[in-house]
């Protein structure tokens, strides 16, 4: 084996190497990415329920000011206009809490996809590189088998007197 084929060998063995841990450090990445994004979801479900306590909170208080107004205007608290009022903004508040939590359910959830698609995309990165490497082996191996041609006995041999031109061969069988 002459020097150039074990520099092509080398090299084709450093490259390959080079691809595997490229693989592995991409899908470690989009691993990363997906850790980050679940930690997200998470965050926008638990603010979901700070959202929903301040605004509970915030409910109270007007509600507590309008009963205060009513009362203060003669109005009898409890029956009548007064208990619809009361009835309405009952009903408004449960349907403003739902729909707080459904948007952070719904905003969760795209996170998850994102991460579920960071981990894919991970996995594909390290595929990418599996076939690059093979690529390579391929690659290298058909440059060590063209440059060992002849050291097999696989070259062209010319015969004859070199004189009657390359590739041409003097040597006559039969009678002719």
């Amino acid at each position: 084996m002459s020097w150039q084929m074990a520099v092509v060998g080398a090299l084709g063995g450093m490259q390959y190497q080079a691809q595997g841990k490229i693989g592995k450090y991409n899908q470690s990445v989009q691993n990363r990415n997906a850790k980050v994004l679940e930690g997200q979801a998470k965050q926008i479900e638990q603010k979901a329920d700070f959202d929903i306590a301040q605004f509970t909170k915030t409910f109270k208080k007007i509600e507590g000011e309008t009963t205060v107004a009513l009362a203060k205007s003669g109005v009898q608290v409890g029956s009548g206009s007064s208990y619809y009022i009361e009835l309405s903004n009952a009903l408004e508040a449960e349907l403003q809490k739902d729909l707080i939590k459904y948007n952070s359910q719904v905003a969760a959830a795209n996170k998850m996809e994102e991460a579920n698609f960071a981990r894919i995309s991970g996995v594909i990165a390290r595929n990418e590189a599996k076939m690059a490497q093979i690529g390579t082996i391929a690659s290298t191996g058909t440059s060590l088998l063209s440059m060992s041609q002849g050291s097999f006995g696989t070259q062209k041999k010319y015969y004859g007197n070199p004189s009657y031109g390359m590739g041409t061969s003097n040597v006559h069988y039969g009678g002719y």
